[in-house]
């Protein structure tokens, strides 16, 4: 389980990207945090593997502070975070198995990592991990002869290869054509259901967030304005997310939804859809 309490960002020009924000993810939970640019999402989800270092507040991961380690600590601990980046941070000159495997480094001595000898049980799990993401047979390949969305694929292939507590994406269809972003988010949400890991989405396109997410956090200027099911999202919640505008008395409240509950009907609900569209 995740848990963030009164995070907070100042950056040293005195901007803040973060106000006292305070959520807890748990379970199988697909959940997308939108909100308009500038508004912190990506500070918030890099915040959580510290990748940038909180102002103040505290991250826990299970019964770990990850604000609270050092150096040596934090990089063990990374091995328990999956994260799936916009550009997708792969290494192009090397194939989509060792990018893939890389997601295992954590795992190894150094000599083995320069040697890229990892354990046949890694490897089993990494050919496993790509027939999952649909890139079966493409094992050889260098990552610079792969389209933006087999690319992204192979990241979120190398983050799951991990064995995470916890999958973060920052903007993971940012790059990619719609169609292909829905393929990135059905995958992202299969995964959740599949490996039993929660899975919190960074993403622009509302759209998305409404079919594939079962809960919607909603930050306005720093600020956690909106936390509920994506059923729950209005036209309403949306000008208070996008436009800052404020709330009536039936609009959604921060810190009402009960993510067991979000959980539960959220994917019952999210895979009978999908299971139709398929």
């Amino acid at each position: 389980m995740l848990e963030t309490e009164n995070l907070r960002k100042t950056y040293p020009t005195g901007d803040e990207a973060l106000c006292d924000v305070s959520v807890t993810i748990g379970g199988r939970e697909v959940v997308a945090m939108i909100g308009p640019s500038g508004a912190g999402k990506s500070t918030f989800v890099r915040c959580i593997n510290r990748l940038v270092e909180p102002t103040t507040g505290h991250v826990f991961l299970d019964d770990c502070e990850l604000t609270g380690l050092g150096d040596d600590e934090l990089r063990d601990a990374r091995r328990d975070i999956g994260m799936v980046f916009q550009e997708y941070n792969l290494v192009e000159r090397l194939t989509v198995m060792e990018n893939v495997l890389s997601g295992r480094l954590g795992y190894v001595s150094n000599w083995a990592a320069l040697r890229r000898n990892f354990p046949p049980d890694d490897v089993e799990r990494a050919y496993e991990l790509l027939d999952l993401v649909g890139l079966d047979g493409m094992e050889d390949k260098r990552v610079d002869e792969l389209s933006g969305g087999q690319r992204q694929r192979v990241g979120i292939a190398r983050a799951v290869v991990q064995e995470p507590k916890i999958v973060l994406a920052d903007e993971p269809t940012s790059s990619l054509d719609p169609e292909t972003s829905r393929d990135v988010m059905k995958l992202l949400t299969n995964i959740a259901v599949d490996r039993d890991v929660p899975v919190l989405i960074n993403i622009h396109e509302v759209d998305l967030a409404e079919k594939y997410a079962d809960r919607i956090l909603g930050l306005h200027d720093g600020e956690l304005v909106f936390d509920g099911p994506a059923a729950d999202l209005t036209s309403e919640s949306k000008g208070i997310i996008y436009r800052g505008e404020e709330p009536s008395e039936s609009a959604t409240a921060v810190g009402t939804s009960d993510s067991t509950d979000t959980e539960t009907t959220g994917h019952r609900a999210k895979q009978q859809s999908l299971m139709a569209e398929d």
